[in-house]
C-alpha cells in the first residue's frame, strides 16, 4: 500500500492516496476492519518469529502455554491485550541463537540396537524437555506398537503403528493431524522393530530467551511493517534503547501512510517511586507523539501487581476495541487496584505532561484521560491531536479513504472532470457514514477540488496523474469535562 503524508516541494513517487491532517483535515468508500494488536513476546513454545494470530485465552495456550517462568511473558501480554477488547492479536515470538528444540533417539531391537528414529519437539524451548516416550507392544494387536507421548504425567497423545518398519513409526506420528508437538526422522532401518522402553525424556530444549536484545526487538518491527495492524505494544518492557526504537519506528511509518499506535509503559520501580509523576512526564517528555500512548501507572488483578509496561497491553487492547465513537476516558478496567495511588496535583502534572494514568475512584479502576504522550504541538496540530481518540479516527479516516482509492480509483478511472467528481462523490459519502455514526459534526463537513489547482482561480497546474483534493470536517470528542453552576437559593 503506497499512501502517507506529502509535501509540495517533494512529491510522492510512487502511485496512491496521501492525505495530510491540518488542524482547522462508484464503490462508497466503507469502514476498513479495526482492533487489531501486535506484540512481539518470549515464551517457552511455539513458532519462532512467525505471526499466530491469537483470539481467545484458550489460543494463548494452545499456541504458547501459560508458563511464564525465566522470562517468558506470551500469556501476560496476550491475556491484557484481549482482556481490554482487543478483536485480534498478532503474536510474534522472540528469541535469541541458543533457541533449540528438545530431542530424543530411539533405538531398535538388535544385540548391538542402533539409532534408528529421532523425535524433535516441533517448536524450539524448554516446555519440550518435559515430554518422554514410552514404547510398547500394542496390548490388543500384538503385530501392532505403541509410542506414548507424555508432557510429564500428562498422557498427550498414544501412535500406533504397524511394528516391522522404522517408516511406518515416522508415518503414524508426522500424518497424524492431532498431533502438535512432535516430527520424527528416520534415521535408519536397523532391525525395522523400535526397542521397547518406558519414560524417556527428551532433552536439549532451550527457549532462546536469556539472550534476547535490543537488536531482536528492532528485527520484529521490520517484521511487523508487513502486517497490517491497529496497536503495537511491548511484552512488558521498559528499556529505554528498545522503547526509543519503537517511537522511531512509529514516526517513520506513521508518515507512510500505515497508522499505528504504541502503548509503552515503565518499569515496577519507577510506577511506585516518590517521584513517579516525574519518571512518567519524564518519559513522555522523550517520546513526545501523537502515535506514543505512555502508561503511567502499574494495576493490581487477582494479587498480582503488574508493572505499567505490562498494563501497557492491556491499554492497546482498550483502544484497540473501542469504536470510533468511544473515548478512553474514564473507561472501566478489570484491575482491583492501581501499584501507586496519585494526589489530585499528580495527576494535573500527568495529564498536562501527557501520561495515561489508571486510578481507583474509591470503587473501580478507571482509565483517568484518553491522550498520547504529545506534549509540544508539531506545525498544524491543535490540542485535538493529544487524544487518543482524534488520532484512531484520523487514522481509520486515512485507511478507508486509501484503501477505496486502490481498490477502485488508481489506476482505474480517468483523470477527467466525470472522473474527479466520480471520487469526490464517493469521498462525501464515506464522510456523511462517518458523521451517521457521530464521529464527525453531521453539518459543515466537504470535499471538494483544491482550488489551488482547479477554478478561475488557480495558481498552480496539477500534472495528468494528479488529483488534490480539500477535506473539512469537525472531529467530534466525548464529554470529558463538565462544568456548572449551582444556584442555592
Amino acid at each position: 500500500m503506497s499512501g502517507g503524508t506529502w509535501s509540495a516541494t517533494e512529491l510522492p513517487v510512487l502511485p496512491g492516496l496521501y492525505l495530510n491532517f491540518q488542524a482547522a483535515a462508484l464503490a462508497a468508500i466503507q469502514p476498513g476492519a479495526r482492533g487489531i494488536v501486535v506484540a512481539p513476546v518470549k515464551a517457552h513454545w511455539g513458532p519462532v518469529r512467525q505471526f499466530v494470530e491469537i483470539t481467545s485465552e484458550a489460543g494463548i495456550t494452545e499456541n504458547y502455554t501459560n508458563d511464564e517462568t525465566n522470562g517468558a511473558t506470551a500469556s501476560t501480554t496476550l491475556r491484557f491485550a484481549l482482556l481490554g477488547g482487543a478483536k485480534k492479536v498478532l503474536a510474534y515470538r522472540l528469541a535469541d541463537t541458543n533457541a533449540a528444540k528438545a530431542t530424543l533417539t530411539l533405538q531398535d531391537t538388535a544385540a548391538t540396537p542402533a539409532n534408528v528414529l529421532k523425535l524433535d519437539a516441533k517448536y524450539e524451548g524448554a516446555r519440550g524437555n518435559n515430554f518422554k516416550v514410552t514404547v510398547q507392544v500394542n496390548p490388543i494387536d500384538g503385530t501392532k506398537k505403541d509410542i506414548k507421548l507424555y508432557e510429564g504425567t500428562t498422557l498427550l497423545k498414544t501412535f500406533t503403528f504397524v511394528s516391522g518398519t522404522i517408516q511406518a513409526a515416522v508415518d503414524a506420528i508426522n500424518n497424524d493431524t492431532e498431533n502438535k508437538w512432535i516430527i520424527a526422522t528416520k534415521l535408519a532401518e536397523g532391525t525395522g522393530i523400535l526397542k521397547d522402553v518406558s519414560d524417556q525424556v527428551f532433552t536439549g530444549g532451550n527457549s532462546g530467551i536469556s539472550a534476547i536484545a535490543a537488536q531482536d526487538y528492532t528485527n520484529a518491527l521490520t517484521a511487523f511493517e508487513t502486517q497490517e495492524f491497529n496497536l503495537l505494544t511491548l511484552d512488558g518492557i521498559a528499556d529505554s534503547a528498545i522503547q526509543t526504537s519503537v517511537v522511531s519506528w512509529v514516526s517513520r511509518v506513521r508518515s507512510e501512510g500505515k497508522g499505528v499506535i504504541a502503548v509503552l509503559g515503565g518499569s515496577a520501580a519507577d510506577d511506585t517511586a516518590a517521584d513517579a509523576v516525574n519518571k512518567a512526564t519524564t518519559r513522555s517528555a522523550g517520546f513526545n507523539h501523537e502515535g506514543i500512548v505512555n502508561v503511567g501507572v502499574g494495576g493490581k488483578l487477582d494479587g498480582v501487581s503488574y508493572s505499567s509496561a505490562q498494563v501497557a497491553a492491556y491499554v492497546a487492547g482498550l483502544i484497540a476495541g473501542q469504536k470510533l465513537s468511544e473515548s478512553a476516558t474514564y473507561a472501566v478496567t478489570p484491575f482491583d487496584d492501581v501499584t501507586r495511588r496519585w494526589t489530585r496535583s499528580e495527576m494535573e502534572q500527568a495529564v498536562n505532561g501527557g501520561v495515561l494514568l489508571l486510578f481507583h475512584d474509591g470503587r473501580q479502576v478507571k482509565v483517568l484521560r484518553g491522550i498520547n504522550s504529545l506534549v509540544t504541538l508539531r506545525q498544524g496540530q491543535n490540542n485535538s491531536w493529544k487524544k487518543i481518540r482524534t488520532i484512531r479516527v484520523m487514522d481509520s479516516i486515512n485507511a478507508d479513504l486509501v484503501r477505496t482509492a486502490e481498490d477502485a480509483y488508481i489506476g482505474k478511472v480517468n483523470n477527467t472532470e466525470e472522473g474527479r467528481l466520480a471520487l469526490i462523490g464517493a469521498c462525501k459519502e464515506y464522510m456523511r457514514t462517518l458523521a451517521q455514526a457521530g464521529v464527525i459534526e453531521a453539518t459543515g463537513y466537504d470535499v471538494y477540488l483544491d482550488p489551488d489547482y482547479y477554478g478561475p482561480n488557480a495558481m498552480l497546474t496539477p500534472e495528468p496523474d494528479q488529483v488534490y483534493l480539500k477535506y473539512e470536517a469537525r472531529l467530534t470528542d466525548t464529554m470529558e469535562i463538565i462544568l456548572g453552576t449551582f444556584t442555592v437559593l
